[in-house]
């Protein structure tokens, strides 16, 4: 791989800034700030056109379910704490409405789903017989028998035996838990509603119902973490011996409680950056003792073959991902556009048999590369022909001067053929994505 280089060399090793607050972590391209109500005519269009080579990009379905028993202290996703059973099965039938109409567009129509994703908010806050009308109503929009990878997201406290055994029987193969720390004291301080005998308890009924994959969430960074109960729920975790264990770094957006809490000097302060990446590199240094390989910048194996993430490696190579639910994200037909936030306006949209998208961003060739580039850069490596062979592009050329300034400081390696990112890159690889976005969607807020 050829690296052209035309940048003076002041120009080399220059560490991109990272807030103390506010959001890091990069879950699509071009950022949220560049999607606009204006894009939304260019998706109306996209969805309503027929591409000649759609049946080959696989479909992703992604389902929100936007309640919870508790706020957590650092949640900035959309969603409502205890809601009553009659705001559950209004939303549901919304949702499921929502489903029905992208079975009918020409986009999507006929296409069988390759993976699915429910997340929350708290999936597993829905009672089993309000899985089972959620799961039909999915089944007769998209009658597939032979979807690879269904995930379900779930909470300790509400996994029960009823619910999880429900969840394997309409066809779910990928359980995820947040655990986040097995310390009841950093639970506690982090709003979370369940304690360490609640995690023992639902991780023993999870292991019964045998899914095919069990992911658990761990955090770093919590408010009341120290060094050794981050390192005791690691061991603790480790002896679970879950399939995949997924870090998430501690952010506070604005949005979040954490973050007024600590504005009105309710709450001391987290530890910074620099310590959740020395704890994270330990984590993985551990994991690896104990067997595991890393498969991505967050996250662990057992069996990096038969222990895989569908949902992220397909979007990542430029699945179409359809998002349903209040506040949701998409990506299909080279366009991005998100589901209005609303709960009123939700239901009036769907009432009305429209689509309930309010903004967007329709992306062209080169935006498309930077996506599938920055975030095919999160599992570590990425491979120069695939670039060369789908956008005809030369990624050593069009990337050169990040590229050059990252290698400097030991963050990745280049050769040939393909980009790796080393364990100092892959521990701070969201700071280091902006670097290659495109000029205009540079020094853009994030939201």
């Amino acid at each position: 791989m050829k690296i052209v280089n035309d940048q003076p060399e002041s120009a080399a090793v220059c560490e991109p800034q990272e807030p103390t607050e506010g959001n890091l972590f990069v879950s699509a391209y071009p950022p949220f700030s560049c999607w606009k109500p204006e894009f939304v005519p260019g998706i109306d269009q996209a969805l309503r056109t027929v591409s000649a080579n759609q049946q080959d990009v696989p479909l992703g379905l992604y389902v929100h379910i936007p309640f919870c028993l508790q706020r957590c202290e650092f949640c900035y996703y959309r969603s409502f704490a205890d809601p009553a059973a009659d705001t559950i099965d209004s939303y549901l039938n919304a949702l499921i409405n929502e489903i029905r109409i992208y079975g009918e567009l020409p986009r999507i129509a006929g296409r069988p789903l390759a993976f699915a994703y429910f997340g929350g908010g708290t999936p597993s806050i829905l009672s089993a017989g309000q899985l089972q009308r959620l799961f039909q109503g999915i089944q007769s929009t998209f009658p597939s028998t032979d979807i690879q990878e269904v995930t379900f997201e779930c909470s300790p406290k509400t996994a029960t035996r009823e619910r999880l055994e429900k969840l394997r029987q309409v066809g779910v193969t990928r359980i995820s838990m947040g655990i986040q720390q097995l310390n009841d004291d950093v639970l506690r301080q982090s709003g979370r509603v369940h304690l360490v005998e609640d995690v023992k308890r639902a991780y023993a009924e999870i292991r019964r119902c045998d899914f095919d994959v069990v992911n658990v969430d761990l955090m770093v960074g919590l408010v009341g973490e120290t060094e050794e109960s981050f390192q005791n729920s690691l061991d603790e975790v480790i002896a679970m011996t879950p399939d995949s264990i997924t870090f998430y770094q501690l952010e506070i957006p604005a949005n979040t409680p954490l973050f007024r809490a600590l504005h009105n000097n309710e709450v001391a302060a987290p530890v910074g950056w620099d310590v959740k990446r020395v704890r994270l590199a330990d984590a993985f240094t551990t994991l690896e003792t104990n067997g595991y390989t890393l498969r991505s910048a967050y996250a662990a194996v057992r069996d990096p073959a038969r222990h895989r993430f569908l949902y992220q490696e397909l979007q990542y190579r430029g699945a179409d991902l359809v998002g349903t639910g209040l506040a949701s994200f998409s990506y299909a037909a080279g366009t991005h556009y998100q589901n209005v936030g609303s709960l009123r306006e939700y239901h009036e949209r769907l009432a009305a048999n429209r689509l309930p998208y309010n903004r967007g961003y329709v992306l062209s060739p080169a935006d498309q590369a930077v996506r599938e580039f920055v975030l095919q850069l999160k599992l570590g490596k990425v491979e120069a022909s695939y670039f060369t062979d789908k956008f005809g592009i030369s990624i050593g050329e069009q990337f050169a001067a990040p590229l050059q300034r990252f290698s400097e400081a030991g963050w990745l390696a280049v050769d040939e053929s393909i980009v790796t990112l080393t364990r100092q890159g892959l521990l701070r690889v969201d700071r280091m994505l902006p670097e290659f976005y495109l000029p205009q969607h540079q020094d853009v807020s994030y939201w």
